[in-house]
């Protein structure tokens, strides 16, 4: 066995299954008995060599385990290599939503057996119907999962350019707080900006998403971080950077049947000058809207435990905000320890939920 690949204990022993990952930071997961172990990091499976990376790591893993995997899991995501070479294979194939994986994963990692509530925030995993998760409170049985909530849906300008142009994700929420005159102004080096507010009004190549990464790129762009960034995460990093003493806003949150809605925080940076302020105002702000959301759900489920998972949670000064108030409320926040809480785990949690498909 290489000694780059990892190996996990799993809750209960399982029958073994093959799990393919994420598109990006792609890993992929082998089970056996109560053990996964899983591949290094191959990258993003867009180029060539990730790929035959990809494809090495799966013969090798099944061969040097010994065993014959009575299913596949992978990603919703049809468009997908994984998805793809997953319907080559003659076992049956899982298709496995991208957070319901997040939330298995750090459900794995903790040896947690039962029911959960998950706190899924990432920049895009696909949801039913095609649609553009990434902000979203679930309630996890094991191998089913129930979305409870997610955050308001926002236009993302262009679809994936926007994650790398935090500026139209700003005009965004400007769009949507009712402030479109202010977007070619605002934006006026760039020339795109004076042509996005026809689009936002037609709706036309703006697909909304609930995704929590969008939500820090429209963060960014109102006050002026990064506005064309040179990767996605570039410009959250950033405002990370900046947050020295989080800070919440009174009334920068509302819970609309279960919906959670930041737009007054996001009208309030908008007229916030000081991006270092704005830092601590967003993370501040942000936390304590989760936290409220999340309690909410375990009051009305009954469950205490919450799985933190998602991308998102490599911001420390979130995560270290929300989980100590969830601690206070008297939850069990799960956070991950040994893995990453981003997509390079996502095969531990698809593999956990493939092995469970028989209960």
């Amino acid at each position: 066995m290489s000694a780059f690949v990892r190996v996990f204990p799993l809750p209960r022993p399982v029958p073994s299954v093959l799990a393919l990952g994420a598109f990006l930071k792609n890993t992929v997961c082998v089970t056996r008995g109560a053990e996964a172990f899983i591949s290094p990091v191959h990258g993003d499976l867009g180029t060539p060599q990730a790929i035959a990376a990809f494809e090495a790591s799966v013969a090798a893993l099944v061969a040097e385990l010994g065993v014959a995997p009575v299913r596949v899991a992978h990603d919703l995501h049809p468009d997908f290599h994984s998805t793809r070479f997953a319907e080559t294979l003659t076992v049956p194939a899982l298709p496995v939503q991208h957070h319901h994986a997040h939330a298995a994963a750090i459900a794995a990692e903790h040896g947690h057996d039962a029911p959960l509530l998950a706190l899924t925030l990432d920049g895009f995993g696909l949801g039913p119907g095609n649609q553009a998760w990434g902000g979203e409170l679930l309630l996890v049985e094991g191998p089913r999962y129930r979305r409870l909530s997610h955050l308001l849906p926002l236009a993302q300008p262009g679809g994936d350019i926007a994650a790398r142009q935090p500026w139209r994700m700003a005009a965004a929420a400007l769009h949507a707080l009712g402030r479109s005159g202010e977007i070619a102004s605002r934006f006026a080096a760039i020339p795109a900006a004076a042509r996005l507010v026809p689009m936002l009004d037609r709706r036309v190549n703006c697909p909304p998403t609930t995704s929590a990464g969008r939500l820090f790129d429209a963060a960014c762009g109102l006050l002026g971080i990064h506005l064309v960034a040179e990767s996605e995460g570039q410009a959250p990093m950033a405002l990370e950077a900046l947050a020295t003493a989080p800070t919440v806003l009174a009334g920068g949150w509302r819970l609309d049947e279960g919906t959670l809605d930041l737009m007054p925080l996001l009208a309030a940076l908008a007229d916030c000058g000081d991006a270092a302020f704005g830092a601590d105002l967003f993370h501040g702000t942000l936390a304590a809207g989760l936290a409220e959301w999340t309690m909410a759900a375990a009051e009305s489920t009954g469950i205490a435990t919450v799985a933190l998972g998602g991308g998102c949670f490599l911001n420390r000064v979130l995560t270290t905000d929300l989980v100590a108030r969830l601690q206070a409320a008297g939850l069990r926040p799960l956070t991950a320890q040994a893995l990453t809480p981003g997509d390079a785990g996502l095969s531990l949690g698809q593999a956990w939920i493939a092995g469970q498909c028989g209960d």
